[in-house]
């Protein structure tokens, strides 16, 4: 056991507050993630904040017709919520797909964009990791690296994020709510995260003692369907080896709305830029979804043991594109 300090926050600021008097806390909210690594001993926080409690458990339409979803939500409950499955059952699917109806039950919205890659490296002590301990060499870009990047990494970070939901949000373009002793600010889910580079220890663009307070989605494009898919080695249970979130709208066989977005290919969420600008204005095609995905994957640069992952993203983003347009037809 290593012994750690423990406070109950009773409102945003008194968490704060308490981030702030304590060197080395960290906020726990369902704890799914952060108890394994502490178990683990890859994190060793002085003392755990409780935000359980705080007043962000609740799921409430925005004026705009937008979902302002507060950040100790559980996994399940949003999963659940009509309003999501009616009109973001991107995000409803992409969260029934991640963990166990167990764990579902616990994880939280903001623990959940906050999860720490699964890369074995990272997760073994004994192991070197620029991610865990900067400076130290990154084992898995010559080692075990099938599940691991084929976009964005860099020679001192291969590992992927794990969350399905994160890429979900990225797809739907919502935003992160943040609170920090200067104040609150927003950011774009697909700026949250960040790429390796030369910093692969800092996984988003937080601010020291930021509190995650809430993510907001935007109301939805007219006309816009959206679906979550994932492969992965086995049918339930298991990170995503690709994942992909997409929103498409089709007005007279031809793309007027475009959003897409993959998981299990780099450090963050994967935005798919490039693909969006080459299927907005396209007819709603196979041949269409193909090129648009093949652009998007030109930037991959595959490690020895992950070229699949290229033609099997590339493959999943047509299936799904074909999917939705057959919909809005």
């Amino acid at each position: 056991m290593r012994p750690h300090g423990y406070v109950r926050a009773r409102s945003v600021a008194d968490a704060l507050a308490a981030h702030a008097a304590h060197p080395g806390a960290r906020y726990l909210a369902g704890g799914t993630n952060l108890v394994d690594l502490m178990k683990l001993g890859v994190v060793r926080p002085t003392v755990l904040i409780d935000v359980r409690r705080l007043p962000l458990d609740r799921v409430e339409e925005t004026a705009g017709g937008g979902l302002l979803v507060g950040a100790t939500v559980r996994n399940s409950d949003l999963a659940a919520h009509p309003l999501v499955r009616s009109r973001y059952p991107a995000l409803s699917q992409a969260l029934l797909s991640g963990a166990s109806g167990q764990l579902r039950n616990a994880a939280t919205t903001a623990g959940n964009l906050l999860q720490r890659t699964r890369c074995g490296y990272f997760q073994d002590v004994s192991k070197p990791c620029n991610k865990r301990e900067p400076g130290s060499g990154c084992p898995a870009v010559e080692g075990s690296h099938r599940e691991l990047a084929v976009l964005g990494h860099s020679p001192h970070c291969v590992a992927t994020h794990p969350s399905d939901m994160a890429v979900a949000l990225t797809a739907l373009d919502a935003s992160v709510h943040l609170r920090g002793v200067s104040g609150a600010r927003t950011l774009p889910v697909p700026e949250f995260h960040r790429l390796p580079g030369d910093r692969p220890e800092l996984d988003t663009r937080l601010h020291p003692g930021e509190l995650v307070v809430g993510v907001e989605l935007p109301p939805v494009p007219p006309g816009a369907r959206c679906a979550y898919r994932k492969v992965r080695d086995r049918a339930s249970y298991a990170f995503a080896l690709v994942s992909v979130a997409a929103r498409l709208a089709v007005e007279n066989g031809r793309i007027v709305h475009a959003a897409l977005a993959f998981g299990g290919l780099a450090h963050r969420p994967w935005r798919a830029w490039t693909a969006e600008e080459r299927l907005v204005g396209a007819p709603a095609t196979a041949a269409s979804f193909a090129r648009a995905a093949e652009a998007e994957l030109e930037a991959a640069e595959p490690l020895r043991d992950n070229a699949f992952k290229v033609r099997l993203a590339g493959d999943l983003a047509v299936q799904v594109l074909g999917t939705l347009a057959g919909e809005g037809a």
